[in-house]
């Protein structure tokens, strides 16, 4: 309703003749050549006007704006607006008063480029009107066809795909620990330590390997000789397999009594 009772203005134009015509006669349509063009009747404004899907052709006086005819159109093309055959410029409207009294008279532009408007106003106004038309019957046939309920069921879920996490929807993921080399661990429990692992023993060929020099007594008798001794001793325990590991001080006697041309010293090593 509101739609209705509000009015647009579709195109004004400040200069168009009428002429009084005559009827017609056959079906061969209006001739502008067969008018008075250059005696028009009367001269003023027209308005192109719509409200809801009619449109209006008024006819009103240049200064005081006062109507002088009225044509609704309520299709284009069609009766109510025809175009003649000899030009592009003269139309034939039909209008009518209060009382539904009608009758057919002509109007003319006298520059090419204002009828172009008048002519494009109208033809716009009833594409629009077909197109609601078309709009409001699709949106009726829409509500008569049954609606497609996409909404879940009671007690239907829906599985979703979150990179390697299967979850359902409302469930938690359970979390994951990463461990090294890509496996995937368990946290460890709550207030649970870690063992770590115990430090491998040294091997005992390592052991047997290590020979500690025993240490040198001090004394002042000691000479030359005794030096070089205890500078042989490691390197002759060296060469001692690794499996004479019990007799260490053997090996220190051994390369004592191996050094040629020495004359025997007293030895300050305690025997055991």
């Amino acid at each position: 309703a509101a739609e209705l009772e509000y009015e647009s203005v579709l195109c004004v134009k400040s200069d168009v003749n009428v002429y009084r015509i005559p009827p017609r006669t056959s079906n061969r349509g209006y001739r502008a050549s067969d008018w008075k063009l250059d005696h028009p009747d009367w001269t003023g404004r027209l308005r192109v006007t719509s409200k809801g899907k009619t449109a209006y052709i008024k006819l009103e006086d240049k200064v005081s704006g006062e109507l002088f005819a009225q044509a609704p159109i309520d299709q284009y093309p069609g009766i109510a607006v025809e175009t003649v055959t000899d030009s592009s410029r003269y139309f034939v409207i039909r209008i009518q008063d209060g009382t539904g009294r009608s009758a057919f008279i002509g109007i003319g532009f006298t520059d090419r480029g204002d009828a172009f408007d008048f002519n494009v106003s109208l033809q716009d106004h009833f594409k629009w009107v077909k197109q609601e038309t078309e709009i409001s019957k699709e949106s009726q046939e829409a509500d008569t066809r049954p609606k497609l309920d996409l909404g879940f069921k009671e007690g239907q879920t829906i599985k979703l795909n979150i990179g390697n996490m299967t979850t359902k929807k409302g469930g938690a993921a359970k979390p994951r620990v990463s461990g090294s080399g890509g496996l995937s661990l368990l946290p460890p429990p709550p207030g649970g330590k870690i063992a770590v692992p115990p430090i491998p023993p040294p091997s005992s060929t390592a052991i047997a390997n290590h020979v500690t020099p025993p240490p040198v007594l001090k004394s002042t008798n000691v000479n030359s000789a005794d030096i070089l001794l205890d500078l042989d001793a490691p390197a002759s325990a060296s060469k001692a397999p690794a499996s004479a590991t019990t007799d260490l001080w053997g090996d220190f006697s051994t390369a004592s009594s191996a050094v040629p041309n020495q004359a025997p010293q007293q030895s300050n090593w305690v025997q055991f």
